[in-house]
């Protein structure tokens, strides 16, 4: 999920955690513990830090380690901690369990986006992303919003917030099954099909998708149940040759190849250079993909330039190039 809605998921914590009368009949700790869910709920996306140091680093570890089960033990433990050094002589153990379980909690919401996390590590890498909840789902937001709103006006904060998301429950039943209409869909249209991309939008009924056959990559999009074929593109593999291997050890594509599952690549011959372009088919914007990874290498398989995010247009990636050299 994104920044917002994390920090709305620790308030509304918070306000659940009223139901236990020592927090309720006590001030400071109600304080320390509405303090240890805010900043719990956010804690394993810390991480954000890396986009400092480079994209790539970044997409290595992006809800990587920092979402995994020791991290998950670790922040709660920690953020705790810290709270308790602060402000000494509360009930670390009711700190600790309400703190932990925002943190449980932001991991757990955040497998139902498209982006996913690695939330099985140490034991998987696998990356789990159920990709039917966008990262941000108005109708999750706003459900918060008037929460808070019930909760300002006198109501019991945890009656609000159990209750509300007693029916967001539904509201995410809802979404898988409208992804799985999808996906049998498809299944039925192509015939078979070795993967499928869902990433819902923030408009309700439209999806973004992208879809690997045997022989093709597809980019489509859904509206109403509708599925409409964008693009079309020929799986070519990838050459077996010194050029691409030579490109695969650059830090840039290969952080994008640890993350994309559904990508075509362009190489493109010039004067003194090869550029090898790495394109993620899962994210597409005006007609343009946006997240790509490119390497440019010399004659003598020596590599110049390159760079891996987010860009949105053509100039603005050969500046990052530049910037690069």
């Amino acid at each position: 999920m994104d920044t917002a809605t994390h920090i709305a998921m620790g308030v509304a914590l918070g306000g659940i955690a009223t139901a236990d009368p020592a927090i309720s009949e006590n001030p400071v700790l109600f304080g320390a513990v509405l303090v240890g869910t805010i900043v719990g709920s956010h804690a394993p996306d810390f991480d954000t830090v890396l986009k400092l140091k480079s994209n790539a680093v970044y997409l290595r570890h992006h809800r990587g380690i920092t979402h995994s089960i020791p991290l998950v033990l670790f922040w709660g433990w920690f953020i705790s901690a810290l709270i308790y050094v602060a402000v000494p002589n509360l009930d670390y153990g009711i700190l600790y369990r309400w703190t932990a379980l925002a943190v449980v909690i932001h991991v757990f919401v955040d497998i139902f986006n498209a982006y996913g996390t690695q939330a099985l590590r140490p034991f998987s890498n696998r990356w789990i992303a159920l990709g039917f909840i966008n990262t941000f789902d108005p109708i999750i937001f706003v459900a918060h919003i008037i929460g808070f709103v019930l909760w300002g006006l006198g109501l019991d904060p945890t009656i609000v917030f159990l209750s509300i998301y007693f029916l967001l429950i539904f509201y995410y039943i809802k979404r898988y099954l409208e992804k799985k209409t999808m996906v049998k869909k498809l299944t039925l249209y192509f015939g078979s099909v070795e993967g499928v991309y869902a990433s819902p939008t923030i408009k309700q009924g439209i999806w973004r998708l992208a879809i690997t056959t045997e022989d093709s990559f597809y980019v489509a999009r859904s509206i109403g149940g509708t599925i409409q074929i964008v693009h079309k593109y020929n799986r070519v593999p990838l050459p077996n040759n010194r050029l691409i291997a030579t490109a695969k050890t650059d830090k840039n594509v290969a952080a994008f190849l640890s993350f994309s599952s559904v990508y075509r690549h362009e190489i493109t011959e010039y004067d003194h250079y090869t550029e090898v372009r790495f394109i993620d088919l899962r994210y597409r914007a005006k007609d343009h993909y946006p997240f790509v990874a490119v390497v440019n290498i010399s004659g003598n398989l020596d590599i110049l330039s390159s760079y891996t995010g987010w860009v949105f247009s053509e100039e603005k990636l050969q500046d990052k190039l530049l910037i690069e050299e």
